[in-house]
């Protein structure tokens, strides 16, 4: 099952951008969903995630910039990225984590470029 991810583009330094991502099958309880970035020659990491019951996690470098929300009824997560910095610049993942299966869903991947 693969998530279906928007909002990527162009902007530059200290702009914002929205990333929506939906997961298919309403009606499906989804645990933990988020987002992770790859920036070019570095690691996947993880940049926000909330819980089914609302709670939030942030990486240290977002914390402050980026707000992570959720739809439950919609299986739709929200990244909401403003004072964004040149080395935010990377592709971002969504993922679900499926409260019955324990399986976990990726999205095809969103590129964003903050130019300075």
């Amino acid at each position: 099952v693969q998530l279906q991810a928007s909002g990527g583009g162009l902007v530059q330094v200290g702009g914002s951008l929205r990333l929506s991502c939906t997961a298919p099958g309403s009606g499906f309880s989804i645990n933990a969903i988020g987002w992770y970035r790859q920036a070019p020659g570095k690691q996947r990491e993880l940049v926000a995630f909330i819980t089914s019951g609302g709670s939030t996690n942030y990486a240290d470098s977002v914390k402050g910039r980026f707000t992570i929300s959720r739809d439950n009824a919609k299986n739709t997560v929200v990244l909401q990225m403003d004072s964004l910095k040149p080395e935010d610049t990377a592709v971002y993942y969504c993922y679900a984590d499926w409260a019955l299966s324990r399986l976990r869903s990726w999205g095809q991947g969103t590129l964003v470029t903050v130019s300075s």
